[in-house]
């Protein structure tokens, strides 16, 4: 790990984040569109808009773990990048021209294939070149980065997909190639650390290592991801069935409902940054802590009026605190990493959040279809609430610091 820190470089990796959170904003907001004009039914086209997911939680692991045992002339993270954003780019401008249905799933395959290798390698570069004691105010970056991606996604991408419906998809992709070739260009990998794990192969390790996580005496790394999974689990329902509770439950329009859920998206991305400095001084487990108490208020709020201002305001600062907690945890998660090994745990990450994301929209789904549209928000508040008490049995942020006792402050 390198053993400056430089917002310059930050930002500058924050671009690749950029690129990202561009390329899937758009992605999701028209490749619905695109394969219902071919006469599929809703169900497959869910099927197929979940294979990011798939890929996320099978693919981005292991490519995190070997890129860890990864030894080049350019270093651990860059290969990956610079073999994956090309082919992600050239697959993802080609969906909006594809003619047939088949060339535009193959297309939609091959391009969530380069995606997912990827992302793991970019992402790890964060805490490769990041001393520990700042990688949240690092990864409010980069979550800052990735926001702007997405509003400009949500509103540049809008006047260009009225133009012509290809636009918004070559602005990504070239935006997507760029950003990846500047940081192959610009940002110089630290030397990579020994792994300690000999010949193992990458699988074997990423296998070996969730034995370990979920044996280890010491409950910290194991209550993080098992934390991230809960709170994800809690937003997964809360994005998939916003809009639907607007329109068929407060009665409103479904752009009102996907105006309020923006709130919660703007002042997530206004609030990145001052959270990982919130966490320099508090400690990042306390910064979560608390992010996770003023989430379980906020969402109880919904169920109990359907006032769409109280609602709003509800949101409004739900993202907030939801800046909170997401930005401190990929900290924490690297920090707890063995020497070597930031790829295959920000693979872990990964895994945890995107197994949260498939499986809690369904949940919900069997949920609402029995109680009706506000028990998302029971659902929500119930796993925000087991996430913090997850999140308590953190006994340490960092490998190899001491254990924190009660009422000691952490880091």
């Amino acid at each position: 790990m390198s053993g400056s820190f430089s917002y310059g470089r930050i930002f500058l990796l924050g671009l690749g984040f950029f690129g990202i959170s561009l390329v899937w904003s758009t992605y999701n907001s028209y490749v619905p569109v695109f394969l219902k004009e071919f006469g599929l039914a809703s169900a497959t086209v869910g099927l197929i808009m979940t294979l990011d997911n798939v890929f996320a939680v099978t693919l981005q692991p292991y490519i995190g773990f070997l890129s860890d045992k990864t030894r080049t002339r350019l270093g651990r993270r860059k290969p990956y990048i610079l073999a994956a954003a090309p082919a992600a780019a050239l697959f993802y401008a080609l969906i909006p021209l594809s003619q047939s249905l088949p060339l535009m799933v193959a297309a939609i395959v091959a391009m969530n294939i380069a995606m997912a290798v990827h992302r793991t390698p970019t992402i790890a570069l964060m805490p490769d070149i990041t001393p520990s004691e700042h990688l949240s105010k690092a990864n409010g970056v980069i979550n800052f980065m990735g926001g702007l991606g997405a509003l400009l996604a949500f509103f540049g991408g809008a006047l260009l997909y009225d133009i012509d419906r290809a636009l918004p998809f070559l602005l990504a992709a070239t935006l997507l190639l760029a950003s990846s070739l500047l940081i192959v260009a610009l940002i110089e990998e630290p030397q990579a650390p020994p792994t300690g794990s000999g010949d193992r192969g990458a699988l074997r390790e990423m296998l070996a290592t969730l034995r370990q996580v979920f044996s280890d005496p010491d409950p910290s790394t194991r209550g993080i991801l098992l934390a991230i999974f809960a709170w994800f689990f809690a937003y997964g329902a809360i994005e998939a069935f916003f809009t639907s509770y607007g329109k068929w439950h407060l009665g409103i329009k479904e752009s009102t409902a996907s105006m309020i859920l923006g709130l919660f998206a703007l002042t997530f991305i206004l609030f990145s940054i001052p959270s990982g400095f919130i966490a320099s001084r508090i400690g990042r487990k306390k910064a979560i802590l608390a992010g996770l108490l003023g989430l379980t208020i906020l969402l109880a709020i919904p169920p109990l009026t359907d006032d769409i201002t109280l609602v709003a305001a509800a949101m409004l600062l739900g993202g907030l605190m939801w800046a909170l907690v997401n930005v401190n945890s990929l900290p924490i998660v690297v920090d707890l990493a063995p020497p070597g090994a930031a790829g295959g745990y920000t693979g872990l990450y990964y895994l945890f959040e995107m197994a949260a994301l498939i499986l809690s929209p369904p949940l919900a789904g069997l949920l609402i279809d029995t109680l009706g549209y506000p028990s998302i928000f029971a659902w929500a508040t119930a796993w925000t609430a087991i996430a913090a008490l997850l999140t308590a049995t953190i006994k340490r942020e960092k490998r190899g610091e001491p254990q924190v006792q009660p009422g000691q402050p952490t880091r």
